[in-house]
């Protein structure tokens, strides 16, 4: 079957069956047109004939010369016509009762011979010729008659004496027809021999690129280095889509097998979390008897303005590791602050001993003129790990910016150092765990950051230029 073909194979046999039924839908379609026009001319011809012997008649009718009648009726024959087809095969002229007046035949249709006393076809023009007005031309067209019929009105002053009948054989151009048949065939045949190569070849270079893929296919999954470097199609049409498709499922399927050796780190961060949980109950008990002893102080001590404003400093520092390391328990949800301006100004004093072992100036564009409802402790995770990232990445003696700006319901944040340009392809790996630019990072920093983004609803991007490094935080938030 068909079916079961090869594409190299199945599609030009199809296109070849769409070039030879088009070729004979249109040879059709030209014949028959051409067999219309045919018998559209025979009749114009027939008509014009009848309306000339009609004005030519009316003297000799009236006269009653029937020679000269004859010889005019006899006028409209040639002995040796060039087309056979447009010669009347017999003309009549008959009165208003149906009796001929003369004929180009006499022996058959002598004077005053009753039409209606005839057989066949001419019996039927009595009742043909009474349904017509006195100055209408008509086509007669009795079924199963090898004859047609044209009738012309015969006039006298405006006095109908009778019609000239002008009956056409339905074969007469049939040899016509037959050689138009046989032309028309002709050249659909030269234009085939000529079409048919050109179809079968466009039809093979079509169904190459889908070889290729097929070929290609076959190579998954044991061979996905092979079929990756097939030459696939590269245009922009469907195949190259499909083949588009298909590289890109190949290199998905390479991404799994990679996935598959990164089980490993899974197992990681899953111990970690679980070492987390342990560790955490165990940070708890100290940090609440410092935050205990800075409370007390703050209440009973000397009242310093440097020293209270440096236990306050502490004391915000110290709650955040709490509530971060509170955070590490799945069945922890601590209650959080509101993120302030102050909060601001912590992150840029905990920051600035590294700013300064590096030498990079820290600069902050844009205040924060009021507390907002969103966690402080999530907030400066983010932005901690963010500045610190950056003054790490920021050339020696270099710059990072702290950009702030809110929104209606919108905060947004924006963290820029001028350090190493970090290339394209590492772009999309900078979120996952345990993937670092720097030989000193662990690869959990900015997969921390967009965690906390992702729980908050917010969005995280990063662009890279020489010069320019921005991640930019946008965190939604409802005012209460």
């Amino acid at each position: 079957m068909i079916d079961d073909l090869s594409l190299r194979w199945k599609i030009p046999l199809r296109v070849m069956a769409a070039v030879l039924g088009t070729a004979l839908a249109v040879t059709v379609a030209m014949i028959a047109r051409e067999r219309d026009e045919l018998r559209q001319s025979l009749t114009s011809h027939a008509m014009s004939l009848g309306r000339v012997m009609a004005n030519t008649l009316v003297a000799p009718v009236l006269h009653d010369d029937l020679w000269r009648a004859f010889e005019i009726l006899q006028s409209g024959r040639e002995p040796h016509p060039t087309a056979p087809e447009l010669q009347a095969s017999v003309m009549l002229v008959v009165d208003r009762d149906s009796r001929v007046y003369v004929s180009s035949r006499p022996r058959e249709f002598p004077v005053g011979f009753d039409l209606r006393q005839s057989k066949g076809a001419y019996a039927l023009l009595p009742k043909q010729m009474e349904g017509i007005g006195a100055r209408e031309q008509r086509v007669f067209e009795p079924e199963h008659s090898p004859l047609f019929f044209v009738t012309s009105p015969l006039i006298a002053d405006g006095v109908p004496l009778g019609h000239v009948v002008l009956g056409y054989s339905q074969d007469a151009f049939r040899p016509r027809f037959v050689n138009l048949v046989l032309n028309t065939a002709v050249v659909t045949l030269l234009v085939l021999l000529l079409i048919l190569p050109v179809s079968w070849y466009a039809a093979r270079k079509t169904g190459e690129p889908l070889l290729a893929l097929a070929e290609a296919m076959s190579q998954v999954p044991g061979q996905l280095e092979s079929a990756r470097l097939a030459d696939l199609p590269q245009n922009r049409d469907e195949i190259g889509q499909l083949g588009d498709a298909f590289r890109r499922m190949v290199g998905e399927l390479r991404k799994k097998e990679l996935l598959e050796d990164q089980m490993l780190v899974s197992e990681r961060l899953a111990a970690v979390g679980r070492m987390s949980a342990g560790i955490a109950h165990e940070i708890n008990n100290p940090l609440g008897g410092m935050l205990t002893a800075i409370k007390t102080y703050q209440r009973h001590g000397a009242g310093d303005p440097l020293a209270n404003q440096t236990l306050s400093l502490l004391e915000r520092g110290l709650t955040q590791i709490r509530n971060t390391v509170a955070a590490l328990l799945v069945e922890t949800k601590p209650q959080d602050r509101s993120f302030a301006p102050a909060d601001i100004d912590d992150l840029l004093i905990l920051v600035e001993a590294e700013a300064h072992a590096r030498s990079v100036t820290v600069a902050r564009e844009g205040v924060l003129e009021r507390p907002l409802p969103l966690p402080a402790t999530l907030l400066r995770q983010i932005l901690l790990n963010l500045l610190l990232n950056a003054i790490a990445a920021a050339d020696e003696g270099g710059r990072v910016r702290l950009g702030l700006k809110l929104d209606p319901g919108m905060l947004r944040m924006t963290v820029c150092n001028d350090g190493k340009h970090i290339p394209d392809e590492q772009l999309a790996y900078l979120f996952e765990p345990f993937y670092s630019g720097r030989e000193k990072g662990h690869g959990l920093g900015l997969w921390v950051v967009y965690q906390i983004v992702q729980q908050l609803g917010g969005g995280l991007s990063v662009d890279s230029e020489p010069g320019c490094t921005t991640f930019r935080v946008e965190i939604p938030y409802v005012e209460t």
